[in-house]
């Protein structure tokens, strides 16, 4: 018992915690600022992006996808194939010309037109009529269609502004069409869209030339 009493108690050994040396906390706050770092730079560049496909869209949107009315013109190359002209004393006109339409399409996609009829008018009176058949014009381009046209002054009433102009050595006609048409779009959007045409052409009867083409 005696021997039991005179034996040691040892403790329990605690354990040996050595603090961090300022080496190791440098190190680990240096991790933690680096990695606090890379987190803000891609936070910026996922908000560059976001900004740059906003932008993008944008600008896809108010060009590729803006559709734009389209433009008729009649151009100003004209063959005459007959050319007959009163006096200004009896004033007349019978004339056969080829020319041609001009349908502009500035939009990034095709325009697609149906056949329509085009009218040559002297003050306001039909004096003749061409067809302009159906077509495409495509994407961002001109499309030229080749049109014969007869047109005469059997159909007028009064013939005194005529009979001026001729004395003058002109004749004014004026040439009127609408298109009706679609315009197609990444392939799948379609548009409708008319296109109208009023143009002015003088001619000079001496040259049996156009002189002048004005187009609105």
């Amino acid at each position: 018992m005696a021997e039991k009493m005179n034996q040691q108690v040892h403790p329990f050994a605690q354990v040996n915690k050595q603090p961090r040396s300022d080496e190791e906390s440098g190190t680990l706050t240096s991790d933690e600022e680096l990695k606090r770092k890379k987190r803000i730079k891609l936070a910026i560049y996922i908000a560059a992006f976001a900004v740059f496909q906003t932008i993008v869209i944008l600008v896809f949107a108010l060009t590729v996808m803006r559709v734009k009315t389209p433009k008729v013109r009649l151009g100003t190359d004209v063959t005459f194939q007959n050319f007959k002209t009163g006096t200004q004393a009896s004033p007349s006109f019978d004339l056969s010309f080829t020319t041609q339409v001009g349908v502009k399409n500035s939009n990034f996609g095709p325009y697609k037109f149906d056949s329509t009829i085009a009218t040559f008018m002297y003050e306001g009176v039909t004096v003749g009529q061409v067809t302009i058949p159906k077509g495409k014009a495509g994407l961002r381009s001109t499309k030229k269609v080749t049109v014969t046209a007869n047109v005469n002054s059997n159909a007028l009433q009064s013939t005194a502004s005529l009979g001026s102009e001729l004395g003058a050595g002109v004749l004014t006609l004026n040439s009127q069409a609408k298109l009706s048409g679609k315009v197609e779009l990444m392939f799948v959007m379609k548009k409708k869209k008319s296109a109208e045409m009023n143009c002015t052409m003088t001619i000079e009867v001496s040259t049996k030339a156009v002189q002048s083409m004005n187009c609105e």
